[in-house]
């Protein structure tokens, strides 16, 4: 069911700041930008040979990223896996002994559909999972 590593998480205090260091220093080219609203987050991404870096800087003091970075600094904040069947992929985790954060996905950047696997049942690593809407093609 997962089909491979959709993205990798990095939580920044500025996306204005950050962006130009992933241009400048490593010739990467930002491919847009997205406010998350329900998340209270922006975003920005970048493709490295088909997997994402997406930069996140909250847009609220209570937002989760906002409080990451309050405990831990800027950083790798978790790790993405696409997966064909998210509900599916979700039982699975489950069953396998693994707290959801999220029961049911909701919608997150780019209009996919996600949810978040509790990062003490991980090992540490917040995971997500994530699916395209049916009907929608990956960019």
């Amino acid at each position: 069911m997962i089909q491979s590593i959709d993205h990798l998480g990095i939580a920044v205090r500025s996306i204005d700041e950050a962006v130009p260091i992933y241009e400048t220093a490593l010739g990467l080219r930002c491919l847009g930008r997205e406010e998350v609203a329900s998340q209270r987050v922006k975003t920005a991404f970048f493709d490295v040979g088909g997997v994402h870096l997406e930069l996140l800087e909250p847009t609220a003091p209570d937002s989760p990223i906002a409080k990451f970075l309050a405990e831990k600094g800027e950083g790798i904040h978790h790790i993405a896996f696409r997966t064909d069947d998210i509900k599916g992929q979700l039982e699975q985790a489950a069953a396998g002994g693994v707290r959801l954060i999220n029961a049911e996905p909701f919608e997150g950047a780019a209009g996919k559909l996600v949810a978040f696997l509790h990062p003490k049942s991980t090992r540490g690593v917040l995971t997500e999972l994530c699916a395209l809407k049916p009907g929608e093609n990956a960019h």
